[in-house]
């Protein structure tokens, strides 16, 4: 492929084939991403759909995101996109082993969203084109499948689409031979972080219940920070009989400190009240179980101002026991650099127990929708809530906190009724119009809400039938007949959790 080269104003080298707007190469150059196309005003649009049969809804980016200027696609138009040099060179260009281009530059888009570059679409950029054709061989798909995926993938693909076509056949036993996994090392864009542009205010919001000793620990470490917080705000849910009112005012903090005692139940009305509170121009989101090191607040605004973006992920390590501290951290910090680069990859996660968001998002989505508390999801509903709307959410390697996860306390204490039956268990938020009666909802009627409210009925059907796949496969091979005998009452689980889901979308999104 040849491409020509545009020398932006900031000194840096873009490549591009087709026919761009120019006048937006020097911006781009500027700001956030490494690649941009039109694609999905080219007819691209949702092309190559069988990627479906390996994620469904696990992975944020299997449908492409519309009515956006703006967002991050993997579907690379190769008839026209721009990319920054250095970038081109690392991922090697387009692998010429696939027969179609477009297949190629979908991998390559691809590449990039697992290993530290950002592909988006950009609107305006190339001219529209809707009644582009185009086609893509079976036996790429299948290479494709190969080359990304461990191989049972490739034979679900087959099942799912063309089980019964000798065509597909063929070209599922081809793409054995000669092609193997792809081993791409990560792209590290920015070896170090810029300093702080400017004195911005940041909130730090605690939803806690019934962890008081361990939140007055994370409010020491909020201390000790190299770029103090503005405020701290804790909304805290512990019964009145459980608690000790004045613990959080027992010390002078270098910050304002905000405690709201919740009435409210549930984690995701938890932080709408603390948002609603803030007044930062920086959001950080943590959980009550948390330890986090003198540099966790800079290396987050840090992060943000020298990539651009308003939505990031840290870094959570998991503790081996909550009596561990920040030592502990230290030494499990320097092991996992040691052993993986620290990539700013595109985030298929939003993690409330370390994130950070810049004031502006929240015009778009101002919170979390409390549909779902008492069940699962909320975090992943509110990144991708961001994602569809055209943010930037990355992840951050660099504030790194240590996470507790103690036995006992957190708002997993409601959560934990769901999978109690009968007259003992408490009515969750989530039932609405009906209760669980005697058959338990699986999966959490929460998690199919989530994917009636951000898929298609395509890949919500196809996460339906995985679903009973997984059930049936995911275990020793003298438990699958158990398991098909089961099966009828699985399949009353699934519906059942289906019409909970339905009724939370038929009420739509609650902030309040």
């Amino acid at each position: 492929m040849q491409l020509k080269e545009y020398k932006a104003r900031n000194g840096e080298s873009l490549l591009y084939t087709g026919e761009p707007d120019l006048s937006l190469l020097d911006g781009l150059a500027e700001g956030a991403g490494d690649l941009w196309h039109s694609s999905l005003d080219r007819g691209y649009c949702n092309a190559f759909h069988e990627i479906v049969y390996q994620t469904h809804i696990a992975w944020w980016y299997v449908e492409d995101f519309q009515g956006v200027n703006s967002c991050i696609n993997w579907r690379v138009d190769p008839t026209g996109f721009v990319v920054r040099k250095a970038v081109w060179e690392y991922f090697g260009g387009l692998n010429i082993s696939y027969r179609s281009s477009i297949m190629a530059a979908f991998a390559m888009g691809y590449d990039m969203i697992k290993n530290g570059a950002v592909p988006m679409y950009y609107k305006g950029l190339f001219p529209e084109n809707q009644n582009h054709t185009h086609s893509i061989p079976v036996s790429d798909k299948f290479q494709f499948f190969v080359h990304k995926f461990r191989w049972p993938h490739a034979l679900y693909l087959l099942m799912r689409a063309g089980l019964f076509n000798p065509i597909w056949h063929l070209a599922f036993w081809k793409a054995f031979v000669g092609n193997k996994r792809d081993r791409i090392k990560g792209f590290n864009r920015f070896q170090q972080l810029n300093s702080i542009q400017g004195k911005p205010s940041v909130s730090y919001i605690i939803p806690t219940m019934m962890r008081q000793s361990m939140t007055l620990q994370l409010l020491q470490d909020l201390a000790n920070q190299s770029y103090t917080p503005t405020e701290v705000i804790i909304v805290d849910a512990t019964p009145e009989q459980d608690r000790s009112a004045g613990i959080y005012l027992q010390n002078e903090w270098p910050f304002h400190l905000q405690v709201v005692w919740q009435t409210s139940k549930g984690s995701c009305r938890a932080r709408n009240e603390g948002i609603e509170r803030s007044t930062g121009d920086y959001i950080v989101f943590g959980d009550d179980d948390i330890r986090i090191p003198s540099d966790f607040i800079e290396n987050h605004i840090r992060f943000m101002q020298t990539y651009h973006v308003d939505a990031c992920n840290g870094l959570d390590i998991r503790a081996d026991h909550p009596a561990q501290d920040l030592n502990d951290l230290s030494k499990k910090r320097s092991e996992y650099f040691q052993s993986t680069a620290a990539l700013a990859v595109v985030s298929n996660n939003f993690n409330n127990a370390n994130s950070c968001i810049s004031r502006k998002v929240l015009d778009e989505v101002p919170g979390n929708d409390i549909n779902y508390d008492g069940g699962y999801g909320e975090d992943s509903d509110f990144g991708l809530s961001l994602v569809k709307k055209g943010y930037l959410l990355l992840h951050n390697p660099f504030s790194v906190n240590l996470h507790l996860k103690p036995p006992a306390g957190g708002y997993r204490f409601w959560g934990a009724q769901s999978k109690i039956v009968g007259r003992k268990r408490k009515r969750q938020p989530w039932e609405i119009n009906r209760t669980v009666g005697l058959i338990r909802p699986v999966p959490s009627p929460t998690i199919m809400y989530y994917a009636l409210k951000h898929f298609g009925s395509i890949t919500v059907n196809e996460y339906k039938i995985k679903n009973i796949f997984n059930y049936l496969t995911s275990c020793k091979w003298w438990v699958t007949p158990i398991r098909l005998l089961l099966l009828p009452h699985r399949m009353m689980q699934l519906n059942k959790s289906l019409k909970f889901a339905m009724d939370l979308k038929s009420i739509g999104v609650r902030i309040k």
